[in-house]
């Protein structure tokens, strides 16, 4: 595909994409409801599932690539304590790492990625040069939108959409969900409208197919989505092996659910807090890591309402033992039940400070 692919294009696209809802549902390579068309869906792979992402008429790997390289330092080397928003890009092994890994995720049939913040959006439109029609890209540039005070505004969300897209050599984005605070009820109902303005216009001008938000705070975003229910086509919110769904009308996943709104879940391993090892190869907890995250996704893939848990990823290894999760058997026998519980225990307990807030997300 042409990169310079134009924003009519793609316009005509999403119309495309939004016939596509009602007739296409759940492709499940790995058991379960099934349409078999998979020439409707992109990057398909038999040995992937693909989820239908709300009304935006998405198929979407059940499980999908998030930006975050955490503790990615365990195999390229350096000397961040994280290695997250710190690296350098330019580094030619931080390059091919990246570009392995969505080599990987291609090669396994994911097709959605998820960037939000500037060393994400460079690095992945970077390893997507070339390969651009192969996956989704979601897209926040969390320093220019709401977070900041300054860029609150409809005209300035504009601008820093525009000036982050030129950066990062992007026409358009398949997804821009605008990050709120963390707390989002902080905003007024006047940012919000701003917000949503910006959202409008992006997609209106072919910018963004589809147009959403994330948000850490439940009840808001409850209220967000009711209030401008033809805007918000997608969202992304936390949601790990604790979490659990509120089974009435007071739940955020039965707003989702009325207003038909894709829904990607961050930190399905509570920020690396439900491991024993370090993520380095040579970890001595290495299987049992894998087997805990492959456990996890297991659980999380149970909720037929969500369309992806989005793992970062920072090794093809990685990639592969996500994708076998996606083949296994769904539900948790008891003994597998109890390894997640104690490993979720495990994780609850040794969350940092600022990761606390996760724990307001065992209901949904």
């Amino acid at each position: 595909m042409n990169e310079q692919i134009s924003r009519r294009r793609f316009l005509r696209d999403t119309a495309a994409a939004a016939a596509v809802v009602g007739t296409v549902g759940v492709v499940a390579g790995a058991g379960g409801a099934a349409v078999s068309d998979g020439s409707k869906i992109l990057n398909y792979s038999p040995d992937m599932e693909y989820r239908r992402c709300g009304r935006t008429g998405m198929m979407v790997s059940a499980v999908s690539l998030g930006g975050h390289w955490k503790r990615l330092v365990k195999v390229v080397g350096g000397s961040e304590p994280e290695g997250w928003m710190t690296m350098a890009i330019d580094d030619p092994a931080f390059q091919k790492n990246r570009h392995d890994v969505v080599t990987r995720c291609i090669e396994r049939g994911i097709n959605f990625v998820d960037a939000c913040c500037r060393e994400e959006i460079l690095a992945y439109a970077r390893a997507l040069k070339g390969r651009r029609d192969r996956m989704y890209f979601g897209y926040s540039w969390h320093i220019w939108e709401s977070r900041f005070p300054e860029w609150r505004s409809t005209e300035k969300l504009k601008e820093g959409l525009d000036a982050g897209m030129k950066e990062a050599g992007l026409e358009y984005v398949d997804v821009w969900r605008i990050s709120l605070l963390v707390d989002s009820h902080q905003h007024t109902e006047a940012e919000v409208e701003q917000a949503v303005r910006a959202l409008e216009w992006a997609k209106k001008t072919g910018r963004a197919r589809f147009i959403g938000f994330s948000s850490h705070d439940r009840p808001h975003l409850k209220q967000i989505i009711e209030t401008y229910p033809e805007q918000i086509e997608v969202v992304l919110t936390p949601y790990t092996a604790k979490s659990k769904l509120v089974e009435d009308e007071s739940g955020l996943w039965a707003t989702l659910k009325k207003y038909d709104v894709g829904w990607f879940g961050i930190k399905p391993f509570a920020s690396n807090s439900v491991f024993k090892g370090d993520s380095s190869p040579a970890s001595p907890h290495f299987e049992e890591d894998n087997r805990i995250a492959r456990l996890a996704i297991r659980y999380i893939l149970c909720n037929g309402a969500i369309t992806a848990p989005i793992p970062g990823m920072i090794t093809p290894q990685q990639v592969d033992n996500i994708a076998l999760a996606v083949k296994e058997r769904r539900v948790l026998d008891v003994a597998e039940k109890a390894q997640l519980d104690e490993a979720m225990d495990r994780a609850w307990a040794n969350l940092p400070a600022n990761y606390q807030w996760l724990k307001k997300w065992e209901y949904v």
